[in-house]
């Protein structure tokens, strides 16, 4: 049982993470030099970037859920 909540509080950590990564690193991030463009450049790499983080996160949480798991119904 004691892996769940391990598995949670993980979660939760890469939620805060994830948000802190968005806001202090992509959030000043300005792509300049394309004119009428920029703004849509600028979105266009932060939501791309937020997706590719998405993934990874979901990719991270599945491997560990794998091995809680197998090590629960393995005991």
């Amino acid at each position: 049982m004691k892996e769940l909540y391990a598995f949670m509080v993980l979660m939760w950590a890469m939620i805060i993470i994830g948000g802190g990564i968005a806001v202090v690193i992509l959030g000043p991030i300005s792509i300049t030099g394309y004119g009428e463009l920029d703004p849509t450049l600028t979105s266009v790499f932060k939501g791309g970037v937020a997706v590719l983080m998405v993934i990874l996160w979901i990719y991270i949480l599945s491997k560990i859920k794998g091995l809680i798991f197998k090590k629960i119904f393995l005991e």
